[in-house]
């Protein structure tokens, strides 16, 4: 587990704890976000793991139980974290059914866990769409799922926040060295 920390900090991202709680339960995930990008080479930091999951129903009881291995909470602004604690909160399958975006802290860092990202023309792509172009990618002595480039790139264009802007010249010039080869660390 994590290394204890200060009272009100937020707790750093322990990727090998994260992926290996979903990883032990069974879940059909993929990552999205920043650490995809990093995943295919991007150098922006990122603070949370975005993660795609099945939302089907078995998935999501198992991804209730990874949840709670990892102390999972709700994370809402302008809450502490002690006082999101206190939330009413049901980590189980038809809970987690019942939305589109769960933004979580764990004891091993922030997590959000999606049931689609944004995809081009105002479409919607979920597990089943993404996991066709998904790619495994090793990172240190972890197995990761992430969708593929060009699904982070759109989701990234189409999301537009001043955050992904930031971070499209870096995904772009990435997919231009790679377009003829797309080798590396993907599989």
């Amino acid at each position: 587990m994590p290394p204890p920390r200060a009272e009100g900090t937020r707790p750093e991202l322990h990727l090998e704890v994260l992926v290996g709680a979903l990883q032990r339960h069974n879940v059909e995930y993929l990552v999205v976000g920043g650490v995809a990008a990093q995943a295919y080479g991007a150098t922006r930091p990122t603070k949370d793991l975005d993660c795609v999951v099945r939302h089907q129903r078995e998935n999501l009881d198992r991804l209730g139980d990874a949840l709670r291995e990892l102390g999972a909470r709700l994370r809402v602004g302008r809450l502490s974290d002690d006082e999101a604690r206190l939330l009413p909160f049901q980590l189980d399958g038809p809970s987690l059914a019942g939305g589109q975006m769960w933004t979580l802290r764990t004891d091993a860092g922030d997590l959000d866990v999606l049931a689609n990202i944004p995809g081009a023309g105002g479409t919607r792509l979920d597990y089943e769409a993404l996991v066709e172009r998904a790619g495994l990618v090793h990172v240190d002595n972890l197995s990761i799922l992430v969708a593929s480039l060009d699904d982070v790139i759109v989701s990234k264009q189409v999301a537009d926040r001043p955050k992904d802007h930031e971070a499209l010249p870096e995904l772009l010039q990435i997919a231009e060295r790679s377009a003829p080869r797309m080798g590396g660390l993907v599989e």
